[in-house]
């Protein structure tokens, strides 16, 4: 039993503001409906007052008021009467207050004019987050908020940002041995600077004068933060090197040595304390040698890794004829070679083959092969519907189905043997599509049979060396023909009284099993037949 039509047609509108343009939206299944009429005023005054969009319906009002807006819809010439009513107020040209910047689980509240009755929708992030008769709203997350009164959206907006509560760290009081350098970091996010050196950068310089450092960071919405530290210089100069930045290849490691004769103390920025460090990620690298107990020198260095990674072109597929294959293995700037010499990042593959590609960044190499197949569209056929004799057997073989297919018993063999009269089909599948075909066999008594050996020798011994038929009737329109078991032609002819000799372009045919076809016509009854059958050609 079909289900019953609703009764109504749903809808939803856009906006209540005044002036602006309200979309009608149908949130009903619209493939049901043949034609509409809207009505957003009711009664019409003028033409715009209507719209017969399905689709895209709307109209702008230009006075406030409460309306009653009709839809009209039409489901096989049935009329549906839905009635909705649109108060449309003006905007309060509200005034959220200045974009704001908090710290980091800090709240604040905006607010929204005060107006007797109304309703508060507020939204962030174009979600709808509170509604209610409250006008204000108190914010815990940064994101642009808006506030729409009595269902019109308001133009003004505010931002609200949060800075995180800083945690920069100047270190603890070091002593350096002289002419060292050491950089003293304070970034913080959000955040101005005043450093006791009077300088106003994240970071700064040590300048080689035994001093206390003290800086401010105001972060914005958190106030200020402050540390210091004391750099003290001794000893003698230390010529210390960690040697140049390195580049890695992915899966690769480096050992960081700071080892020296007379460092008595290593500290590094890992919390290691060993001269030597095993390093496999990215990042910069420092450590603290303490000469002789005395000092420390400091030296940093950068580990980074290619940006080259496993290569992956994908998993071996078949696309079908026409189509195409983009390859890519892009990594920016960097050598690529293919299989065929090709230099770019990308390749098209439109043709069947194994596709390999070798990129190189600096000295990191990788490499990946993908097969890519192509397939025709099948067009399977089993050949003519058949009438058969009482007794006699039909060898279907399906051509043009491809590797996949099923008779319609569900079997795949190769060949299927037809005993009994009806309707034999077969469905093959490939990427590119789905092909059916079907035969119609009848059987009847024959008046006029041929008869064709299921095996033949041809020797020369004289015994069984022709494939030919045996008959005791006049036939007319002759035609045999002969293929192999692929379906390739091997043998034709339209005299009954030509034999195949088992040889095919003047070769002798391989060993195997041959199909054959028949058709003639038995002249006296007028009756046209067409059988087929295997034969086995043996040596």
């Amino acid at each position: 039993m079909a289900k019953p039509r609703p009764l109504l047609t749903n809808f939803t509108y856009s906006t209540t503001c005044l002036n602006d343009s309200v979309k009608f939206v149908i949130t009903d299944d619209i493939t049901t409906i043949d034609s509409v009429k809207w009505y957003f005023v009711s009664p019409p005054v003028v033409a715009e007052d209507s719209s017969d969009l399905i689709e895209g319906a709307y109209h702008i009002y230009a006075a406030p008021g409460t309306y009653t807006v009709t839809l009209k819809a039409y489901r096989a010439g049935v009329e549906d009467i839905t009635t909705q009513t649109i108060t449309i107020v003006a905007r309060q040209n509200a005034n959220l207050g200045p974009d704001l910047t908090l710290c980091e689980n800090g709240t604040t509240v905006i607010t929204a004019p005060a107006i007797p009755g109304a309703e508060y929708t507020w939204y962030y992030l174009e979600d709808t987050v509170s509604t209610g008769t409250v006008n204000t709203f108190t914010v815990t997350e940064m994101a642009t908020y808006h506030v729409a009164i009595n269902g019109c959206r308001e133009i003004d907006s505010v931002n609200i940002f949060y800075s995180p509560i800083p945690d920069f760290d100047l270190g603890p009081d070091r002593t350096l041995c002289t002419d060292e350098l050491m950089t003293l970091d304070a970034t913080a996010q959000n955040a101005t600077y005043t450093w006791s050196t009077g300088e106003t950068t994240p970071t700064i310089l040590t300048t080689g004068v035994t001093q206390t450092y003290t800086v401010t960071a105001h972060v914005a919405g958190c106030g200020d933060f402050s540390d210091q530290v004391t750099i003290t210089f001794t000893g003698t100069p230390y010529p210390f090197n960690l040697g140049p930045d390195t580049l890695l290849c992915p899966g690769e490691s480096v050992i960081l040595n700071a080892l020296r004769p007379e460092g008595t103390r290593y500290q590094w920025n890992t919390g290691a304390t060993t001269p030597q460090i095993n390093v496999a990620s990215n990042g910069d690298y420092s450590v603290f040698v303490t000469i002789n107990g005395i000092c420390d020198v400091l030296d940093t260095i950068g580990v980074r890794y290619s940006r080259l990674r496993p290569i992956d072109l994908g998993n071996d597929t078949t696309l079908c004829n026409g189509d195409f294959l983009v390859l890519t293995a892009d990594f920016g700037t960097g050598n690529y070679l293919w299989q065929d010499g090709s230099d770019q990042a990308t390749y098209h593959v439109d043709s069947s083959g194994y596709y390999h590609v070798r990129v190189q960044i600096g000295r990191c190499v990788e490499m990946d092969t993908i097969r890519v197949d192509f397939q025709d569209s099948l067009q399977v056929t089993l050949g003519m519907d058949s009438v058969l004799c009482v007794g006699e057997t039909l060898t279907l073989t399906p051509r043009g189905a491809g590797m996949n297919y099923k008779w319609q018993d569900s079997s795949s063999v190769a060949s299927f043997t037809v005993t009994q009269p009806g309707v034999y089909a077969i469905v093959a599948e490939n990427v590119c599509n789905r092909a059916t075909d079907s035969v119609n066999v009848w059987y009847q008594n024959c008046d006029c049979q041929l008869f064709f050996p299921t095996g033949f020798t041809p020797n020369g011994d004289g015994v069984n060396d022709l494939f030919r038929p045996k008959y005791r009737c006049q036939i007319t329109q002759y035609k045999l023909s002969i293929y192999n078991r692929w379906g390739d032609f091997i043998f034709f002819t339209t005299d009954p009284g030509v034999a195949w000799n088992g040889k095919h372009n003047g070769e002798p045919a391989s060993l195997g099993t041959y199909v054959w076809v028949v058709e003639y016509i038995d002249e006296l009854n007028a009756k046209y037949y067409r059988k087929s059958g295997a034969v086995t050609l043996i040596r």
